[in-house]
């Protein structure tokens, strides 16, 4: 699975949003898109993404911009994926948007490989699903590329 830049953006901003604003005050996009290095036009369409979603909520007026709609503890990493990115497989025939996987292809019945992908697909899940924003939020882990 390669995640897009939308959903790179979109988790980076909801931890500044949580940082910077939490359940109290708004913050205004523009020093979300100013503090991540996000270009403020694409950040405003991911937001909407997010608040239609119902993770962020928008708040007018001079004191105005973003906040979170309910406290990053209940806010898991897997659904801010899933909303910002669709499904989390890697491979069409066992996407959870697909009702038909014999539709996309057709060997779907007799191919040895599907469970291999059924299985990656429930451990990235499992993985995104556990972790919450607030973890991420206070992760004192160092961050380093896997080889």
């Amino acid at each position: 699975m390669k995640v897009s830049q939308k959903t790179e953006y979109g988790l980076r901003a909801m931890v500044a949003i949580a940082l910077m604003a939490g359940e109290e005050r708004p913050v205004p996009l523009s020093v979300i898109a100013q503090s991540e290095g996000i270009p403020e036009q694409f950040l405003d369409q991911i937001v909407a993404k997010l608040r239609k979603a119902g993770f962020v909520k928008s708040v007018r007026g001079v004191n105005g911009g973003y906040l979170l709609s309910r406290p990053a503890e209940q806010i898991s990493i897997g659904s801010l994926v899933r909303v910002l990115e669709g499904s989390l497989a890697p491979m069409g025939c066992i996407s959870e948007d697909s009702d038909d996987p014999q539709a996309f292809c057709s060997r779907v019945s007799q191919c040895h490989t599907r469970s291999v992908w059924l299985r990656v697909t429930d451990a990235i899940a499992r993985a995104l699903d556990s972790i919450t924003l607030a973890d991420v939020m206070h992760d004192d882990v160092p961050v380093r590329a896997v080889p």
